[in-house]
């Protein structure tokens, strides 16, 4: 049976030091630490956590909550950014206990009462629509909180966030460099930061390039496939629209659905540019032109920041916003 006392000998370091690295009670420096992880590795040593649990008051575990909801494509963007986050947590040693809010802030909050119950160290939480001012009094500060993707309404603390804003800023001002004036947008509910930091990116982009806002080139509905379907019959039916901007994933399948049916030449007819980078863009007909979010990254970024939370805790805030990209093909 390999012990602590094996994993010292093989990394030439007393078994404090061992402890140390497996509980991260002290510090202990890079090349120390990368000696006693590979001799645990070569021993396949594994530690004991209820013992671990005991000695360092953590359980080495971090919840993450994320929204899924049946039929939606944010389901990858989502399950990429958990695989951002196991990544990083895995390399120091954390397990993540993933669990799903069905984008339902009732049951966002049972299973923060669950993941607290289970002692976890930390949360990342892609938060549900709603006000979380009263999450303050759920956590405390020995488990440190991230919100990802979404900034709730409400709530001080850490944001790891991508620019919303600037990427739809930056989707308009191409269509308005090709010449259009008459520029309409698909969005999706207003609920969640998101879907606001995108309209909000349209109207700027207009405004700063002297182009009256008109409301009626505004359509907002739910994420879906149907929904997009028949905004964008709307849309073309009752307007001289150009250009669309589509500010959902969900949405732009079902606009592009009806531009197909209706046989709609794009971008001779109706130049498009989508929001959010999935394979079905690329070998659409023709390639669809898209604003491309981090999602991995984001995931990444958010597990970065509550693990320098959990080493050195601190109630001081910060909001970090990871760029977004252009992908250009062939739809405007």
């Amino acid at each position: 049976m390999t012990t602590i006392k094996k994993v010292a000998q093989l990394a030439d370091v007393s078994t404090a030091t061992v402890s140390h690295v497996i509980n991260e009670t002290r510090f202990v420096s890079e090349e120390t630490k990368a000696r006693v992880l590979n001799a645990m590795e070569e021993l396949k040593y594994i530690p004991n956590p209820a013992a671990q649990s005991l000695r360092s008051q953590k359980t080495k575990t971090i919840g993450l909550l994320i929204p899924i909801l049946e039929d939606e494509s944010n389901n990858i963007f989502f399950m990429r950014v958990a695989r951002g986050v196991e990544h990083v947590f895995r390399q120091s040693g954390y397990h993540i206990m993933l669990g799903n809010t069905n984008e339902s802030f009732e049951y966002e909050m049972e299973q923060i009462k669950y993941y607290r119950s289970r002692q976890v160290d930390g949360l990342i939480i892609a938060p549900s629509a709603g006000s979380h001012e009263n999450i303050a009094e759920m956590i405390d500060a020995d488990c440190p909180v991230v919100f990802i993707d979404r900034k709730p309404d409400g709530v001080k603390g850490d944001f790891v966030l991508n620019n919303g804003f600037q990427g739809s800023y930056d989707a308009v001002k191409l269509l308005i460099d090709k010449g259009h004036r008459k520029i309409g947008i698909l969005s999706g509910l207003l609920n969640l930061s998101p879907g606001q930091e995108r309209l909000a990116g349209y109207r700027k982009a207009l405004t700063d390039h002297g182009i009256p806002l008109d409301e009626n080139l505004i359509l907002i509905g739910k994420s879906s496939f149907d929904s997009g379907y028949e905004m964008t019959r709307k849309l073309t039916e009752h307007s001289d629209v150009t250009a669309l901007f589509i500010a959902s994933n969900s949405i732009a399948m079902g606009s592009i659905g009806y531009i197909q049916d209706k046989g709609i030449k794009v971008p001779e007819e109706l130049a498009i540019i989508g929001f959010d980078n999935y394979d079905w863009g690329a070998v659409s007909n023709p390639p669809l032109s898209v604003i491309k979010q981090s999602a991995y990254e984001l995931g990444a970024k958010a597990a970065e920041v509550l693990l320098k939370k959990l080493r050195n805790p601190s109630n001081r805030f910060k909001e970090y916003r990871l760029p977004t990209q252009i992908v250009i093909r062939n739809s405007f």
